[in-house]
């Protein structure tokens, strides 16, 4: 009996030093050596060379294995993050977090700054936004923080007027003035590049523009980065509660290098800028 007890603490022994050593090592939550899953939207060719130099990068100096998952549309991925099904997110700017919080009663916030991608409005049916014609039809993504984003981008444009300023979210009741009477058609964002054909110009996200291979011939006004741009930068996203998680930042440190801008230059050219130490005038 006594050879017996002997041997079960023993083994007791060995299990508690095992798990130990699990954590100790960097297997257990925020440690290294863990596999991360990130969430992102549409990835494109371009995203993926992205992620595979964030990938090696995370690997080869922090010990962190990166696992990208796919979602098809912007309504996914907060979802599958609030609900633990992924670990981080890298698909939105900070104003589409804050109004997703809102609206959800969501606990994810920003963990680091990815790039900016300054929008477009494309059209197949003229070449100058000047010659957008009175009574026209413009398509805009319908959530909330890309409706105000491209009606930003209008104003800019020329083509209408606010009675918000930039920071805060805009909707068409916020239309102050619409001196050609322009029709606003809200539609899903993943959808504004195939309308193309049935309204007058659309605003398209840069990530749908790539997946619809739309050319840049067919862009008559591009978003303007300036100091009111700053809700408009894209970051990697975790729950609150799991924002100090070890792992979580050596992602982040491992996007923000300078091995990973030159990847995205080479990928998107002026497309996307990278943003973590840009400085906006």
């Amino acid at each position: 009996m006594k050879k017996k007890r002997n041997w079960i603490i023993a083994a007791v022994v060995v299990v508690v030093l095992l798990v130990i050593g699990w954590f100790s090592f960097g297997y257990g939550s925020g440690g290294s050596n863990k596999t991360v899953t990130v969430g992102v939207v549409g990835q494109t060719n371009q995203d993926e060379a992205v992620w595979k130099e964030v990938s090696k990068i995370a690997k080869d100096k922090y010990g962190v294995t990166v696992k990208i998952r796919n979602f098809s549309d912007y309504n996914q991925p907060n979802k599958a993050l609030q609900n633990g099904d992924v670990d981080l997110n890298a698909f939105q700017h900070q104003a589409f977090l804050d109004a997703w919080n809102k609206a959800n009663k969501g606990s994810l916030v920003s963990i680091g700054k990815t790039f900016i991608t300054p929008i477009h409005l494309y059209s197949k049916k003229v070449t100058d936004v000047k010659n957008i014609a009175d009574g026209a039809t413009i398509a805009v993504p319908n959530d909330a923080s890309n409706e105000s984003r491209a009606l930003f981008l209008l104003k800019n444009a020329g083509l209408i007027t606010l009675k918000t300023s930039a920071g805060s979210l805009a909707t068409v009741k916020d239309i102050k003035d619409n001196p050609k009477n322009i029709k606003i058609k809200e539609i899903a964002a993943e959808q504004t590049a195939r309308t193309l054909d049935d309204v007058d110009a659309a605003v398209v996200n840069t990530n749908y523009a790539m997946a619809a291979k739309l050319s840049d011939k067919n862009i008559i006004y591009t978003e303007p980065v300036n100091k009111d741009s700053e809700q408009w930068i894209n970051i990697i996203a975790a729950k609150k509660s799991k924002a100090d998680t070890k792992a979580y930042k050596d992602v982040v440190k491992a996007y923000q290098t300078a091995q990973v801008k030159k990847v995205i230059k080479d990928q998107f050219g002026d497309k996307e800028i990278p943003a973590w130490n840009l400085k906006l005038k």
